[in-house]
């Protein structure tokens, strides 16, 4: 994808976003307060993942060479989970760490760490863009999530990967999740990952396994990775809206 498509591309789907009313991500000001918006936001997403999927399409987010690489990855979120799980498996180096992957599947799974690194490996230097508004690149190796899913054996009715996290967030707690659909999650550079800059993942940006899902803001990246769910919805989960920041009104779709 040439930068010039790629800049087209953002501006155009920054106004179709824009027109759709659904580009605010965080406390919407006084239009949130008002009867109704709220509710207008959430009929106008659909569109807005439409839009997405249609300009995006299959393609690949774009790729950089090792000498763009940040000398510092800045971590995004929670830095240093202190649940008492986490707390445990920090302490061993995580050699007890279990990775389950669970729900609408014909066989539930559980990996350690060695069996997780000995799996085919993809590596790829791509660029983390927070919605914070800054970015950093760097050079991530995991499995592809869809080798996992079809180990698994998906069953019909799947639709939803939830990611469950080992970090409570925020001041008033409640654990990291967040949810992509399928065809996300069998997108080639959707990674469960154990490597940054050919190093085991530091803590501070997500060991012992965190998920890279390139064609998202960083919110959508979920970091201390504890289980993986697949289901047909998320509405049952936490706040309903498929994601921690989701159920503070972050946009779901989350792409870039």
């Amino acid at each position: 994808m040439t930068d010039s498509f790629e800049a087209s591309r953002r501006r155009l789907l920054r106004g179709a976003l824009a027109g759709a009313g659904v580009g605010v991500l965080t406390g919407c000001d006084a239009l949130s307060r008002k009867p109704g918006f709220v509710d207008l936001l959430e009929r106008a997403e659909p569109l807005s993942q439409s839009v997405q999927r249609f300009l995006s399409g299959d393609r690949l987010a774009r790729e950089f060479p090792a000498s763009m690489i940040s000398p510092v990855f800045r971590p995004n979120g929670s830095v240093d989970p202190q649940t008492p799980e986490y707390l445990a498996l920090k302490a061993d180096d995580f050699a007890g760490f279990r990775l389950q992957l669970r729900g609408l599947v014909e066989q539930p799974l559980e990996f350690g760490l060695d069996a997780i690194r000995a799996m085919p490996t993809r590596t790829q230097i791509t660029r983390h863009d927070c919605v914070e508004g800054w970015s950093v690149i760097g050079q991530w190796s995991g499995v592809p999530l869809a080798h996992l899913l079809r180990l698994a054996r998906l069953k019909p009715g799947a639709r939803y990967v939830v990611f469950h996290c080992f970090d409570d967030y925020g001041n008033n707690g409640g654990r990291y999740y967040e949810s992509i659909d399928l065809n996300d999650a069998f997108h080639p550079q959707t990674l469960v990952a154990h490597t940054l800059n050919s190093a085991p993942l530091p803590i501070a940006n997500g060991a012992p396994l965190r998920m890279r899902i390139e064609r998202k803001l960083g919110y959508k990246q979920p970091k201390y990775l504890r289980t993986i769910e697949v289901v047909d919805s998320y509405a049952a989960l936490q706040g309903g809206k498929g994601g921690y920041w989701e159920d503070r009104d972050y946009d779901w779709y989350g792409g870039i």
